[in-house]
């Protein structure tokens, strides 16, 4: 695995009986578990792989809240408070800062699209600064572009994705959750059409509530259960360089064909954004029609299409399974895809250009990631109301790390029957399912 994640322990006792059991410890299902020891509940934080082994430590690791799509603001806007928060509560460095977010751009259309978002993020109460050529060029004193315009956020953040999920799987633990690794969990046991517990590969553990926070696996593992959860997984490619100079003026940047952040240890994160792939694949052409409006705001020409092992195997083949027998998610411990090359040295092709005091910098690691993308790109955090006793937390469309800690208070939420922190309305999973019409995505 080219990613290296700080180790996280079990703990020493296995449960036969819990109030929640969260399934999946990447970013979303550790904080919700987080979330609900911190109110006393008992909680079993169950995870295929390791803490964090897969998208949860391979994205950009920036915190945002501009540009997001509306009905998300002002869960990322929570987010950003709670990010601030856990580190202090928790007592371990998260990696996070408030270093502001930078986008650059030479489109017209671009900027004008930032202007309309600000307007309307103004009446959430969130305020962003649109810039002038002229300001951006400023902002970006390195670049050899002439920007037509630019969008600052003061405000946003950056983490370190490594050190960020394992430290607050800590903090969870800390609170009495009971963390297993290697601990698939293949099915959900029902009794009277209601949750009444788990079926791991070691044994059963008793319970009346679940969260599933199972990433790019999870629409797979709702179908085990005749649940239809509509997801595509866009595979997306990151690469690390080696120490470079400090050429940001904020924590993140956002130019054309480049998007990185300042790293801790003096490296930068980089991707090139919008881009990735899909696999063709049962699950993905079982749920094609409700991706028509995304693929047609934006991706379409950013994505690569093929056919790999992935038809036949992982989480969007076709396949079903007795929970006594072994699942799929045994059989993949940790989803590793292969980085794409040609974008990575495109990437670094983009960003040589861009920023020539970079000229001499090398790609030290690169990776691949699935992202589990719904058809609005806004995440499904629900109850399901054929299954009592389970909620979704899914789809994050590539925004789930920087919005995990507002995703899993309300996931908590939603599991207590407390009051949310939003309006949890945009976020049902009904809404794929009701008549609603798929919205055309703008904000990415």
């Amino acid at each position: 695995m080219p990613i290296q994640v700080e180790p996280v322990s079990d703990s020493s006792s296995f449960p036969e009986h819990v109030d929640v059991v969260v399934i999946g410890a990447g970013v979303v299902g550790t904080c919700t578990a987080y979330e609900l020891a911190s109110k006393g509940v008992s909680v079993a934080l169950l995870e295929k792989g390791v803490v964090a082994g897969e998208q949860s430590s391979r994205n950009w690791g920036w915190v945002r809240q501009q540009n997001r799509d509306l009905h998300e603001l002002s869960l990322a806007m929570f987010s950003l408070r709670r990010w601030e928060e856990l580190g202090a509560e928790i007592g371990r460095d998260l990696g996070f800062r408030r270093m502001g977010l930078l986008y650059c751009s030479r489109d017209e259309e671009e900027i004008a699209r930032w202007e309309r978002w600000g307007k309307s993020a103004r009446e959430q109460g969130f305020v962003s600064e649109l810039l002038s050529g002229a300001q951006a060029k400023e902002r970006t004193p390195g670049s050899v572009s002439t920007w037509l315009g630019g969008v600052w956020s003061p405000t946003d953040g950056r983490a370190e994705p490594s050190l960020a999920v394992p430290a607050i799987a800590e903090g969870a633990k800390a609170k009495g959750v009971l963390l297993h690794q290697n601990c698939a969990v293949r099915g959900i046991d029902v009794a009277g059409g209601k949750v009444a517990g788990v079926w791991t590969e070691r044994g059963l553990i008793r319970t009346s509530a679940v969260v599933a926070a199972g990433g790019a696996w999870n629409s797979r593992f709702c179908r085990h259960h005749g649940i239809d959860l509509p997801i595509a997984n866009i595979g997306g490619t990151a690469f690390r360089t080696n120490t470079a100079p400090d050429v940001l003026t904020a924590g993140s940047v956002s130019m054309p064909g480049i998007a990185m952040r300042r790293r801790l240890d003096g490296k930068y994160t980089v991707a090139v954004p919008g881009h990735g792939s899909v696999n063709i694949a049962p699950q993905g052409l079982r749920y094609a029609t409700k991706f028509y409006q995304m693929y047609r705001a934006k991706l379409a020409k950013k994505l690569k299409y093929r056919i790999d092992s992935s038809f036949w195997n992982g989480p969007e083949a076709l396949g079903s399974w007795h929970n006594d027998q072994i699942s799929p998610f045994e059989k993949t411990r940790i989803l590793d895809p292969k980085p794409d090359a040609e974008l990575v040295e495109f990437g670094l092709r983009n960003l040589i250009r861009e920023l020539p005091a970079l000229k001499d910098v090398k790609v030290e690691a690169s990776w691949g990631g699935m992202i589990d993308t719904a058809p609005d790109l806004v995440p499904v955090i629900s109850r399901v109301d054929q299954l009592p006793g389970l909620v979704i937390a899914s789809g994050f469309s590539g925004h789930g790390f920087g919005i995990g800690p507002g995703a899993g208070r309300l996931a908590s939420e939603l599991v207590l029957n407390e009051a949310p922190i939003v309006d949890p309305a945009a976020y049902r999973l009904s809404r794929f399912s009701d008549g609603s019409a798929i919205r055309r995505p703008e904000m990415m």
